[in-house]
């Protein structure tokens, strides 16, 4: 690691007498030695080394894992926004805001006018119902019998075909029910859970403001429309009829279109509704699907990226840490090293090597398991995994990074110790 070179003789230029003896001192330390030197330092105490890269590991791997989850997601988002929001449009009655005269503005053939319009699969107007004596609804006539509040929703038939329900029991009810205002009803399989209906056998009935309805069906999940599982829906006729009207602003219009139709569908259906007075009502197309992913993936990336700094920096204090300790203890060590010429950079080097070593080996485990953790998890959601070259490239570089930045301040404490000093403890 050192050398000494010795010489007789001067110039007249030194000004030093002609016959004495001068020493030259220089000292070098190769790459080899540096990286073998470092190796020692951590093969010293692997258990210690283990566990103190351990924290860069976590650090890079939730680095590793949240970029390649937040990509694999992004592309679930786009098929399943094709799919389903992409096809969906809904109309709202805001008459009112325009003329407190307009009065309900969906017209009685509205499902058969936007049904109407190319691209159109299912439509149908719907509004929550307002009972005249209370919301709860009863499985039983006795007017003192227990009851669970819900929600009671009117919906056409087109309403319920554009939801995409799956029916636990029974069926929908049809366009005769909804033009002779029959009293039939469906539940929210929550809802009828709650009321302790579970077969259609023994022909159930529940009670809204004392009027009995059949429960022809129970609905088990929609794809559009959740609020349809806690709700109990009745035709849209039949609640005009008991209840009257929606109030002013309340009825909107679910729409299901083609995919790529629905702004088409949405410009035309106010004028195809109301050719009077289109601004009575408001089509609301769905949203851009390339808006939603980067919306969703930059909440999602600043969530998890910012635990994954903390998780670095977690991992940078332990690898200060113990490069710390590791200077105390070896401070008769540095100063022998020193008295044989090591000089302050060559220790500087030496333990920026080790905390480097040690950052870049949690670095390269760490992306190790970032990539199992996506691949896993796309696995078990039958996904199919995104993640970026760079994200792979970068991640070990992060972890040499932190091991540097952590082995800052612990090398520039041992360049700082004097031979003479750490040779007399």
């Amino acid at each position: 690691m050192s050398g000494t070179h010795t010489g007789e003789g001067t110039t007249p230029a030194e000004g030093r007498p002609a016959g004495r003896r001068s020493l030259t001192v220089f000292s070098a330390l190769s790459p080899r030695d540096l990286f073998s030197e470092s190796l020692a330092g951590m093969l010293q105490r692997p258990a210690r080394s283990v566990l103190t890269a351990l924290g860069t590991v976590l650090g890079v791997g939730t680095f590793v894992a949240v970029l390649g989850l937040t990509a694999t997601a992004s592309s679930q988002i786009d098929s399943r926004f094709d799919l389903l929001s992409a096809g969906e449009v809904t109309i709202e009655d805001v008459g009112h805001q325009e003329n407190e005269f307009a009065g309900f503005a969906f017209p009685d053939d509205a499902d058969d006018r936007i049904e109407a319009l190319n691209g159109v699969q299912h439509a149908g107007v719907y509004w929550q119902v307002r009972p005249t004596a209370s919301d709860t609804v009863r499985a039983s006539p006795l007017a003192d019998s227990a009851g669970e509040r819900a929600q009671i929703l009117a919906a056409s038939p087109g309403t319920l075909q554009a939801a995409l329900p799956t029916l636990a029991q029974g069926r929908l009810y049809d366009d005769f029910q909804q033009d002779t205002a029959a009293r039939v009803a469906l539940l929210g399989s929550g809802t009828a859970a709650r009321l302790g209906i579970t077969t259609l056998d023994t022909r159930p009935a529940v009670f809204i403001d004392n009027e009995p309805f059949a429960v022809i069906g129970i609905v088990d999940d929609v794809q559009r429309k959740a609020d349809l599982l806690l709700s109990v829906v009745v035709p849209s006729s039949t609640a005009e009829e008991l209840w009257g009207a929606p109030a002013e602003g309340g009825a909107k219009m679910l729409v299901a279109t083609r995919t790529g139709a629905a702004a088409q569908v949405a410009h035309e259906a106010p004028t195809a509704l109301r050719p009077d007075h289109p601004e009575y009502l408001k089509a609301t197309p769905p949203p851009d699907p390339r808006t939603l992913r980067t919306s969703v993936t930059s909440d999602l990336g600043q969530l998890f990226l910012l635990l994954a700094a903390i998780c670095l920096v977690i991992g940078a204090v332990g690898i200060a840490n113990t490069t710390l300790v590791a200077v105390l203890e070896r401070t008769g060590e540095i100063g022998l090293r020193r008295a044989l010429g090591a000089r302050s950079r060559h220790i500087t080097l030496q333990f920026l090597a080790e905390s480097g070593a040690l950052g870049a080996l949690g670095g390269l485990v760490g992306t190790s398991v970032g990539v199992i953790t996506v691949v896993t998890v796309s696995v078990v959601r039958d996904w199919t995994p995104v993640v970026h070259p760079v994200t792979v490239a970068a991640a070990p570089a992060v972890g040499l990074a932190t091991g540097l930045l952590a082995g800052l301040y612990p090398a520039w404490r041992a360049a700082r110790i004097q031979p003479a000093e750490a040779l007399r403890r």
